[in-house]
């Protein structure tokens, strides 16, 4: 089915000048330009505390262009100078009255208006309340009005309750679209196709075939200059409720019964449910956690954590962590899921790793094989190179029966022209038509928060500081014991890039 034009809409920015609406927000804007799914009915009201006019916004968001080059330049060019004029800036204090006052009276007769919170979360309760008090959440006269919100939702279960609470006191959970960009990316919403569209993956996806799954997402980036926040946050509060979450529940929800967006959710929010909420011995067997050393890494000497600006001599925050979960459901009884996440590692890796349980009964006796053949993998690679790697054994040229492993691959951008996208793409335009498919919910949110919250309190009582591991590596010696403790191993991360030479 073909995508539609959105309708008429005034996007609504507050934190315009910031990070993300340069280098996110803007660019997939300009990518849905080129598409031809927003016109010229498109308005974007940047709203920010620096003073400042119309111009001073537009200046500032013409730096995205500085870094194309040859066609690829062009083309966004001719997009963005469509855009451009279509862009305006409005100079406040979200907590005044006065500002909302004044976006009320730039959308004047503007029916329908979407805000999105490119803010820090201390200013997601607040602003909600402004928009609703203020009337510009009113949808009377067939009107939308629709806020989004970037996580995180919340810091522990009590925190996410409270905020969603204090957000549905005002409007209603159909306004609302809590944003997680991990669900823009390609892959990911390919999953459901690829299980549901293809009967010989679905009929295998239950404990009777799969062994366990691994979800991973690593950074070779380390802390930077976001130690403030990081300090206060932490890998698992960063990344499992949120990213890894949504990753497992799309692997493990049952089919839904249409593909609307409240079925699908509804089969979401139904496996966050059902993750096991583990005693604190249970969550203390269950979870480690460590923060990288210094050492070299990408050609520089990195600090310690610990030794980074903005850091605490004396923190215990974790900068990786890894986990080993239950989905108590009939479909995955018995089956683990292993989630890790970590900064300063081996390689940039997004990955699901489905393993196979081993054949019952291997003929091969009297070959080189080791008695054991190696599981069935599928490698669904979320980011980069989007795609997805079936691992299967077949036999090796010669006289003899000797099997080898052998990857069958299928990459996005051999068969696909995707582009350069954001992974925000989808995310605005469904936001502009009205799909909340990919959007969390807020029993989600708070379902999430409750399975780690076991985790968040040992750790709390624990003194001791995280694991050591060097830059560079696949983590700390602990997270190779919790899983190795199984009789399992971790999917090597990078390999697939590897495999492809880069």
């Amino acid at each position: 089915m073909d995508a539609h034009p959105t309708p008429p809409v005034t996007l609504v920015i507050f934190g315009a000048t910031g990070d993300l609406t340069r280098r996110l927000l803007v660019p997939a804007i300009i990518n849905l330009t080129r598409s031809r799914l927003v016109g010229q009915d498109l308005n974007i009201l940047g709203v920010g505390i620096e003073p400042g006019d119309d111009e001073f916004l537009r200046q500032r968001l013409d730096a995205f262009l500085a870094h194309l080059e040859g066609e690829e330049a062009s083309a966004k060019d001719e997009a963005w100078e469509s855009l451009r004029s279509r862009i305006s800036y409005l100079q406040g204090d979200f907590t005044k009255d006065d500002i909302f006052l004044e976006i009320g009276k730039r959308l004047g007769k503007t029916c329908n208006a979407a805000f999105y919170l490119a803010v820090p979360p201390s200013f997601f309760g607040p602003i909600v309340e402004k928009l609703a008090d203020l009337g510009l959440m009113d949808e009377s006269g067939g009107c939308f009005r629709r806020i989004a919100i970037e996580k995180p939702f919340g810091t522990d279960l009590a925190s996410a309750r409270a905020l969603n609470e204090r957000i549905l006191a005002r409007v209603e959970e159909s306004q609302v679209y809590r944003l997680d960009h991990f669900l823009g990316k390609e892959t990911v919403q390919n999953l459901m196709t690829a299980r549901f569209a293809n009967m010989m993956i679905e009929s295998l996806w239950n404990n009777r075939y799969i062994d366990h799954v691994q979800i991973t997402a690593s950074e070779i980036v380390d802390v930077g200059t976001r130690g403030k926040f990081y300090d206060a946050t932490g890998a698992l509060r960063d990344m499992i409720p949120n990213h890894l979450f949504q990753l497992l529940a799309m692997i493990a929800m049952e089919p839904p019964n249409s593909f609307d967006a409240e079925a699908i959710r509804n089969e979401k929010s139904k496996v966050l449910k059902a993750l096991r909420i583990y005693t604190p011995e249970e969550a203390k067997a269950n979870g480690v956690r460590g923060a990288y050393t210094a050492g070299p890494l990408n050609g520089t000497d990195l600090p310690a954590y610990r030794d980074t600006k903005d850091i605490s001599p004396t923190s215990k925050t974790e900068t990786y962590v890894a986990l080993k979960l239950y989905a108590d459901t009939w479909r995955w009884a018995g089956v683990p899921f292993y989630l890790r996440t970590g900064k300063a590692m081996t390689a940039r890796d997004t990955e699901i790793v489905i393993t196979f349980q081993p054949v019952p009964f291997a003929q091969f006796r009297e070959t080189e094989v080791n008695r054991r053949l190696p599981p069935n993998r599928l490698v669904i690679q979320v980011q980069p190179d989007e795609g997805m790697s079936m691992e299967i054994s077949i036999k090796s040229p010669g006289q003899s029966v000797d099997t080898v492993p052998v990857s069958l691959d299928f990459r996005y951008a051999d068969k696909f022209d995707i582009g350069k996208t954001t992974g925000y793409e989808s995310l605005l335009y469904d936001l502009f038509i009205g799909d909340q498919t990919l959007f969390q919910r807020a029993d989600g949110i708070e379902a999430g928060w409750a399975a780690v919250q076991p985790f968040l309190d040992e750790w709390a009582k624990d003194q001791s500081v995280p694991d050591p591991y060097a830059p560079g590596s696949m983590g700390p010696a602990c997270a190779d014991e919790l899983i190795q403790r199984d009789g399992r191993e971790w999917h090597e991360l990078g390999v697939i890039l590897h495999k492809n030479g880069k």
